[in-house]
């Protein structure tokens, strides 16, 4: 036992000194905020290790399939702000990733993913892809066919996502809906690697009431495998599926017994699309399956009762939904007092955000941010 202990010391300070094997062992620290800045603490070369741009990319590569809830982006008359949701020593600063427009122009969130964010300027009618990490910014200008069927469209809708591996490409879908002679979904997809649009993607949807339908405004897109998910409200109530495989669109329908009271699409725990129900103090988890022929339908699996949980108002106000965060399976509900809670759909741990002013819905935020030690922006100022 004792010389198993001195073999170990006696070889450690040998491994470290090999910059390779220091490396790995940096790669596979924690991705939270407080990691890489404690490290680089030791001296001066594990600083430089740490703080080296080729490393930090490999770094947010490395945990790009978990990284940690930040916080979310919250849409206000003056900007955009960032509601940290961490404690310390992980917790972001506010201040370093909200921001402002830098004119007058009307804008909307429209999709946080991969440590992206996506913001439509509808006054210039052009995307803006912000990565508030690195502070890159990429404007693109919305698809001329959605310039001719502004008139008879909806708000137009998108979500972006990393293309594959490679943090430095991405893909924006756009999409909106069309009420002209039939009722359709119009879908572009935006390539950053050769910045152009590819095709017209479109599918009729079947008009189940005089109304007309739209992409909800306030749910954003959810990734589930190699597919997007919009929520449908209106004239015929479902989910809009984007399928990057077969580059098709198609309309989802909810189970039967389902009313749209409080509802939005989720990614399973198990990496299936679902979408979570809330009636009253109420929440339902429902989960899309394959029945024994293969094919799909709708499954109820948990319920959950959300006054049991939750800290709710004196007054026992309904909560509302108010975003979900696709890779940490969360789930963010408030109330009209403007309390929010987020809730971990797996383990029913929840959380009392501090903020308690926010009466829209949140963008939640995940991504690797490795605070100053990569020389990260404090700010940024758009369009």
């Amino acid at each position: 036992m004792t010389s198993c202990r001195r073999r170990r010391r006696s070889l450690t300070p040998a491994a470290l000194d090999d910059d390779d094997l220091l490396l790995e062992i940096l790669l596979r620290l924690p991705p939270q905020p407080s990691s890489l800045p404690r490290a680089s603490l030791v001296c001066k070369r594990w600083r430089s290790l740490a703080s080296d741009p080729g490393f930090l990319r490999c770094f947010r590569i490395h945990h790009r399939r978990s990284p940690p809830l930040l916080g979310c982006f919250v849409e206000g008359v003056h900007g955009v702000s960032f509601l940290p949701t961490m404690e310390a020593p992980n917790r972001v600063p506010p201040r370093r990733l909200s921001f402002q427009p830098a004119n007058e122009d009307h804008f909307r969130l429209l999709n946080c993913r991969h440590g992206l964010v996506l913001i439509y300027n509808r006054t210039r009618r052009r995307l803006l892809v912000w990565d508030p990490i690195t502070g890159d910014q990429h404007h693109v200008a919305i698809p001329v066919v959605f310039h001719n069927f502004l008139l008879k469209t909806t708000e137009v809708s998108g979500a972006v996502l990393r293309a594959g591996k490679d943090v430095q490409h991405f893909k924006v879908v756009c999409v909106a809906t069309c009420y002209d002679d039939v009722q359709a979904a119009l879908a572009y997809v935006y390539y950053s690697e050769t910045s152009s649009w590819g095709e017209l993607i479109s599918t009729p949807i079947p008009r189940l009431t005089i109304f007309d339908t739209r992409i909800s405004w306030d749910q954003p897109a959810v990734l589930v495998g190699d597919a997007l998910y919009w929520l449908l409200t209106g004239g015929s109530e479902g989910i809009l599926e984007f399928d990057f495989e077969k580059n098709s669109l198609a309309v989802i329908q909810y189970p039967v017994d389902v009313y749209r009271d409080q509802l939005t699409v989720i990614r399973t725990y198990s990496g299936a699309l679902g979408f979570l129900h809330v009636s009253n103090f109420t929440a339902r988890l429902w989960e899309r399956k394959p029945d024994y022929d293969g094919v799909p339908s709708w499954e109820l699996g948990r319920t959950i009762e959300l006054d049991k949980l939750l800290s709710l108002h004196p007054m026992k106000l309904y909560p509302i939904i108010r975003g979900f965060a696709e890779d940490n399976n969360v789930v963010f509900l408030g109330t009209a007092m403007g309390d929010i809670f987020s809730v971990q759909l797996q383990s029913l741990q929840f959380n009392n955000l501090p903020q308690t002013d926010v009466r829209s819905y949140v963008h939640p935020f995940e991504s690797v941010y490795t605070g100053d030690i990569g020389g990260e922006r404090d700010r940024a100022k758009l369009f």
